[in-house]
């Protein structure tokens, strides 16, 4: 199985925390094997962040990176919100290795989630971080690169809570429950993140 399709695979089976609910436990992937190039798995299908920047999804986003990927809609009165300080909590355990992971927070509602949307709310929620990309675009862009990291989202709020966590360049790749203490977090994070200083 080439090493995209079977990164794929293991995050859709390793289940998914649909309506918000939380997944049922954490789960791990080993890294995936197979030559499939991952620029053309993930796509540089173009989105924007939050300062109206365009950016290539692969390319300009996750190539080379350690990164926490996970999916909000700036409406949401529940559990986006509630991860969002997670994931800031998680930024501060992180401490001094913060600037070696990048934080992708994917909207599952890009007709309501333009640029200025997810800048507001950053601002309104204290994460406006050069190291944390709110990411929106047209419908099908974002329903292709949702569609990359196992996210089919018949509407906005239906979109998994569960984080996915990845070193890109060493392809290895985690699912972590939201409800995870930050800590812990932080920590499966900096693993992560121990090679890249030595590339």
């Amino acid at each position: 199985m080439k090493r995209a399709h079977a990164l794929i695979v293991c995050l859709m089976l390793c289940g998914s925390a649909l309506g918000h609910e939380p997944a049922p436990a954490v789960a791990t992937e080993r890294p995936a094997s197979g030559t499939r190039d991952a620029q053309a798995w993930f796509t540089d299908t173009p989105l924007y962040d939050q300062h109206g920047n365009t950016l290539r999804f692969y390319s300009d986003v996750l190539k080379d990176r350690v990164v926490l990927l996970n999916v909000i809609f700036t409406s949401c009165t529940d559990a986006c919100p509630l991860i969002t300080r997670k994931l800031l909590q998680v930024r501060q355990a992180l401490g001094k290795d913060a600037a070696q992971v990048t934080f992708i927070s994917l909207t599952s509602d890009p007709q309501t989630d333009t640029p200025a949307v997810l800048k507001a709310y950053t601002l309104k929620h204290g994460v406006d971080d050069p190291q944390w990309l709110f990411l929106t675009g047209d419908a099908q862009a974002m329903a292709l690169v949702l569609g990359r990291i196992g996210q089919v989202i018949p509407s906005p709020e239906q979109h998994s809570t569960q984080l996915i966590v990845g070193d890109v360049a060493g392809k290895r790749w985690s699912k972590i429950r939201p409800d995870a203490p930050a800590a812990a977090i932080a920590q499966r994070l900096q693993l992560l993140a121990l090679p890249v200083a030595g590339r």
